[in-house]
């Protein structure tokens, strides 16, 4: 029998984001210290993890890159930004647009069927307009209301240049009065945490600023543009201003790039500043699946970037691990060990406000 299913029984079983606040994890992975492989590495990674917060000088970089929120990691990423355990955010578009802001406006991922993916019946997938990631399903009628959503966000904004920051600040601001359930940008937005997306267009918020350019430019008006120079010089800030970082890597790719080079980039400005040559980050964690024979950045080691003077050793761990695996044990380990109780929150956005106010 052909399997044709409605768009509805398709889209029932909801994603749910796990709660690492009902899951006290310390025990499990104290154990693992004991263990050997991937086990003992996780152990010393939620260690790292946790003097990183203790470390109150300490300023806590979280990377985000592979498809996270519709796998249900969004609640452990809402409770490290309201309990001071991340500072600053760099991430791909799609986890912070496509997904969670998705979400904040109302709209859920689903579990797909075991049988949809072996990719089979993709084609079935495409004829009710449903996106597939793996075995997660995504709403694509849904998905273009999050497209235009961003593109009158864009049309509101003054023509010019933005970095990703900025807009999605603006994006926590409509969050404030139309948002539907808690997210990760509305989060940041009222704790201060800088949310950074260096390669913007490659996401949902691409989609919708290609519609405002084009009709903008069809009415010989100004646009809004996404300025990804501006991106790097906002987010090496936090270096200049917070010496002491630390990095929480999910992933690789242009996240994890970006929060190592603000190193390098901070050597150079402080440089043309006659200033010290700045601290490499001190502290650094990534949870990758990636391998390093191909040489790309994603899999590259971390003790790999302290070659080019971006990571401290003392301090690194890598974990080869998919990320719903080992990100609930270490966050969940560094949460229940309580150390961001000692943390007062950066404020980092703080950085770019009283800039912009001196500007303007």
């Amino acid at each position: 029998m052909t399997y044709n299913p409605s768009k509805r029984e398709l889209l029932q079983d909801t994603v749910e984001h796990i709660d690492i606040k009902n899951h006290n994890v310390v025990p499990l992975v104290e154990a693992m210290q004991q263990m050997a492989f991937s086990a003992r590495d996780l152990a010393r990674a939620a260690d790292i993890y946790d003097r990183m917060l203790r470390d109150t000088e300490c300023g806590v970089i979280l990377c985000l890159a592979g498809s996270l929120i519709s796998a249900g990691l969004k609640q452990i990423f809402i409770d490290m930004i309201r309990n001071r355990m991340v500072d600053a955010i760099v991430s791909t578009g799609a986890n912070i647009v496509d997904q969670d802001f998705f979400e904040a406006l109302g709209y859920k991922h689903y579990i797909a069927a075991e049988r949809l993916k072996s990719g089979m019946d993709d084609g079935m997938l495409r004829d009710h307009s449903i996106d597939r990631i793996y075995d997660t399903l995504i709403d694509e009628d849904e998905l273009r209301i999050c497209d235009e959503t961003v593109k009158k966000i864009a049309d509101e904004l003054p023509p010019g240049n933005y970095s990703s920051r900025q807009i999605v600040q603006k994006m926590g601001e409509h969050l404030e009065t139309h948002g539907k359930t808690d997210s990760i940008v509305q989060a940041a937005y009222q704790c201060g945490v800088p949310i950074f997306c260096p390669a913007f267009s490659d996401c949902s918020a691409g989609l919708g600023i290609v519609a405002h350019y084009h009709e903008r430019l069809r009415a010989g008006r100004g646009t809004t543009a996404f300025d990804s120079a501006k991106d790097f010089y906002e987010l090496t800030q936090i270096k200049l201003n917070n010496p002491v970082t630390g990095l929480l890597m999910i992933g690789g790719g242009v996240p994890k790039n970006f929060a190592q080079d603000i190193v390098v980039s901070a050597d150079i400005l402080m440089a043309q500043d006659g200033g010290d040559q700045p601290q490499m980050h001190k502290y650094a964690i990534q949870i990758t699946v990636a391998d390093t024979r191909d040489g790309a950045l994603s899999g590259s080691t971390l003790k790999e970037a302290s070659s080019w003077g971006k990571v401290d050793t003392t301090y690194e761990q890598m974990v080869y691990s998919e990320a719903t695996i080992a990100l609930p044990l270490i966050a969940g380990y560094a949460y229940h060990k309580r150390g961001w109780e000692l943390r007062q929150e950066k404020q980092f956005a703080r950085i770019y406000s009283e800039a912009e106010q001196a500007v303007g």
